[in-house]
């Protein structure tokens, strides 16, 4: 047979049409449509029918095509730097979970760090015409907000706060706090905070809370900044706070991969024995925080209530176009391991 006889692969491989379920079941192509449309009326018997032919052939509804006619698509954009970092990837999974969930299709932009991908990322997100928008924290630009904002999108943001934006916070001087207080009652004096140059908002206001409270009970507090709030910007803060004459004797991180990265450089370069000589915790609870070689006390940021809440502001705002900006506050809890030595009144 000559190639222009020839049927292709691809043309063998065309998705099952409506028409095709139609004529299976011996019905209509418009019952057929309104057999998946909620609320539609349809017989019992013949939805049956259709139902079946659908399954034999292995049919599934055009969601992308009813999105046109609806003018909506159902995608939710998930913007962010670096998804697959530390807890950031934990939350980017709980939140795709939970949007699949409620119906929605999850589109995830990672915005990169140049203009050009950051420009990239934004006509990604706007061009295929995603109906809201959830940003996490340390990322984007403004800009991003601005666009969503002028295209009349429901914007969540996770981690931050942007004027006139619903936003879940955590409760990050609040725990601040609490670090500072249980280090304390622990008999520690030498207090350090252990965060990043790039000052996101969660950096700066864990910081503000252990600095506020440690000053009130007069503790002062070292500050050591690595690069970016990962392992190796750990191991860079690390070695500004262990370098010096006098080393703190119990570092709060802002993050468990800036933990990570501090225990380790404590343990091979300075011999520093944890806790004995210092004490740490982190912040998150991400899976490794619980592995022998860290056992890293830190604060629980649980993925999947934030995913929760988020997903409930989106309900909400859709439901209510015009409602007041809504800001909630998660608390979190601190799990304690074997990275810190317990405070002499907890001990039984």
């Amino acid at each position: 047979m000559s190639s222009k006889g020839k049927k292709s692969s691809r043309d063998d491989k065309q998705y099952v049409s409506a028409l095709q379920v139609a004529k299976h079941a011996g019905v209509s192509r418009s019952a057929v449509s309104r057999a998946f449309t909620p609320g539609a009326s349809v017989s019992a018997k013949k939805r049956v029918k259709i139902l079946e032919a659908a399954e034999a052939l292995g049919y599934q509804v055009n969601d992308l095509a009813r999105g046109l006619l609806a003018r909506k698509s159902r995608l939710v954009g998930l913007v962010v730097t670096n998804p697959e970092l530390g807890y950031r990837s934990h939350l980017v999974a709980a939140l795709t979970k939970a949007l699949i969930h409620r119906g929605s299709v999850p589109i995830v932009i990672n915005t990169g760090r140049t203009e050009e991908e950051l420009v990239a990322a934004q006509k990604t997100l706007f061009g295929y015409r995603a109906e809201a928008t959830i940003i996490l924290s340390g990322s984007p630009p403004s800009s991003f907000v601005d666009l969503a904002r002028r295209n009349g999108q429901p914007l969540i943001v996770l981690g931050r706060s942007e004027t006139g934006a619903d936003d879940v916070n955590i409760d990050n001087e609040g725990a601040g706090r609490e670090a500072a207080r249980f280090f304390l009652a622990g008999g520690h004096r030498r207090l350090a905070f252990a965060g990043a140059l790039s000052r996101t908002p969660t950096t700066v206001e864990r910081e503000y809370g252990f600095r506020q409270e440690a000053e009130l009970h007069g503790a002062a507090v070292m500050i050591g900044n690595g690069s970016n709030s990962n392992y190796a910007g750990g191991q860079e803060a690390a070695q500004q706070l262990l370098s010096s004459e006098t080393r703190p004797d119990a570092v709060f991180c802002v993050n468990d991969l800036v933990a990570f990265g501090l225990i380790d450089y404590a343990r091979r370069h300075t011999r520093m024995s944890i806790p004995d000589d210092l004490s740490v915790i982190g912040f998150d609870d991400i899976p490794e925080a619980a592995w022998d070689a860290y056992n890293l006390t830190t604060f629980k940021q649980d993925a999947s209530v934030m995913a929760a809440h988020a997903v409930a502001l989106l309900d909400r705002r859709e439901a209510d176009p015009d409602h007041p900006p809504v800001h909630e506050r998660l608390s979190t809890r601190l799990i304690q391991r074997a990275s810190t030595r317990v405070p002499a009144a907890l001990h039984p």
